[in-house]
């Protein structure tokens, strides 16, 4: 599969932002592939082609607050997707967030899904994330994952401090809506709204 490479990836990720364009977000495999870590510490491909029909990668950090007051969300998201297809996994991209704090992390929010560590931020390189909660979707094609989307949950955070009682847009189910059922996602990405990976050292 052709790659885009990172300087047109992210004028890319930037038209789509400005514009909110209605079509998919390219090819994003670099030239040289990473990979991440699973909790046992093996090396994992984000990028590799499975028979899911989406794969959600969910940026998240233990002591975000705005990250786990989405936990519920999460679980329904991932309790209403999972059976149709859609894999889900949280990606802790905090050096120092060990295997085990994120064990125990999953534990005590209760998460079901399979979880990645980033400590050298590939993942999030390759896809410009900036915040925690934020979510990357991938469909898979011949030789690989496709980005379609990176962004928010969902709109209930306006500001850092600033929330609804209740979100008014659900970006991320209507994402997945819409490649279930073999439509063009509505858009390709939202800003979210959480805590800064690049604070983490």
């Amino acid at each position: 599969m052709a790659g885009i490479r990172r300087s047109q990836m992210g004028m890319l990720l930037i038209a789509s932002l400005a514009t909110v364009l209605n079509a998919g977000c390219g090819d994003l495999r670099p030239s040289s592939r990473g990979h991440v870590l699973d909790l046992e510490g093996r090396r994992f491909d984000p990028l590799e082609a499975t028979q899911s029909k989406a794969t959600v990668y969910l940026f998240t950090r233990s002591d975000c607050p705005i990250s786990n007051r989405y936990a519920p969300e999460i679980h329904r998201l991932h309790e209403q997707f999972a059976p149709k297809g859609v894999a889900f996994y949280l990606v802790y991209p905090d050096r120092n967030e060990l295997a085990s704090t994120a064990i125990q992390h999953m534990k005590e929010y209760g998460y079901q899904c399979g979880a990645l560590r980033d400590p050298d931020h590939v993942l999030v390189k390759m896809v410009e994330a900036e915040i925690t909660p934020e979510a990357a979707v991938f469909i898979s094609g011949a030789s690989g994952k496709e980005l379609v989307y990176l962004g928010r949950i969902d709109d209930r955070y306006v500001d850092f401090g600033k929330w609804r009682a209740a979100a008014t847009k659900h970006d991320l189910q209507d994402v997945l809506e819409a490649i279930l059922d073999g439509r063009q996602v509505p858009y390709n990405r939202t800003k979210a709204v959480g805590c800064f990976i690049r604070d983490l050292r």
